[in-house]
């Protein structure tokens, strides 16, 4: 099967439909599949639920798709950096499911393991408990969770070859890896793209199995946070 497309437009084709469930990976703005968003966008899919850790910023990455009012629903762990994503909740044009960081980690690994739910102890004895099954395990209360799965997964890898085999590079390992393996389909794009064979086995992250399309592309990456100190001011 032929998994290089040669645009993000092309490598989503036949893929998209209103309504439909998304994971988009990365961290804050790292590692986040820049092109893959631009696509979506550029489709004008709607009424998406989308299932990423945060919703961008303000203009870019996820938060071009809230800014046209294409998501209907967010899977989220943290949402503290657009301020659309605030208005848009708080006026009740978008709906929030909210996870601990680690609860929406493992849910999406679970989905990805074919896992339909969990116990932990994470938000016993708080909102996130309301209307979950609670159960003891050794005196410890626990509540259940359930996995998570989408129709459709864009990742962004740092390196990739023909067959899919991913490679991510630091803080996006955060989400990518297991929302490759927990999408219906997954498109990944990626920074550089090698022959089979080229990638050492061991450092590879997600097989190739998982991975269905693939494109390289070009990337901004923007800084979240920019950070800097005087010149002569001590670290």
């Amino acid at each position: 099967m032929k998994k290089v497309f040669d645009s993000a437009e092309k490598a989503l084709d036949g893929l998209l439909f209103d309504g439909m469930t998304v994971m988009a990976g990365g961290f804050g703005l790292c590692g986040i599949p820049e092109n893959l968003i631009a696509a979506l966008h550029k489709a004008g899919t709607r009424d998406m639920t989308v299932i990423s850790n945060n919703c961008g910023v303000d203009g870019f990455g996820l938060g071009v798709l809230l800014d046209a009012k294409q998501i209907k629903k967010m899977v989220s762990s943290y949402v503290g950096e657009n301020k659309e994503f605030e208005r848009q909740y708080l006026t009740g044009e978008l709906e929030l499911e909210f996870n601990p960081q680690g609860t929406l980690a493992e849910r999406i690994r679970a989905g990805g393991a074919g896992i339909p739910g969990f116990y932990t102890k994470t938000g016993v004895g708080t909102l996130i408990a309301e209307g979950k099954e609670h159960k003891d395990f050794g005196g410890e209360t626990y509540i259940m969770e359930t996995g998570l799965t989408a129709d459709l997964s864009i990742v962004k890898a740092w390196k990739g070859d023909t067959e899919g085999n991913l490679i991510f590079r630091k803080t996006a390992r955060n989400f990518n890896p297991m929302m490759a393996t927990a999408g219906r389909i997954t498109v990944a794009e990626v920074e550089e793209l090698v022959k089979p064979g080229e990638l050492d086995p061991d450092h590879i992250h997600t097989p190739g199995i998982f991975v269905q399309r693939i494109v390289e592309g070009t990337f901004e990456k923007r800084i979240e946070q920019r950070t800097v100190r005087m010149a002569g001011e001590k670290a």
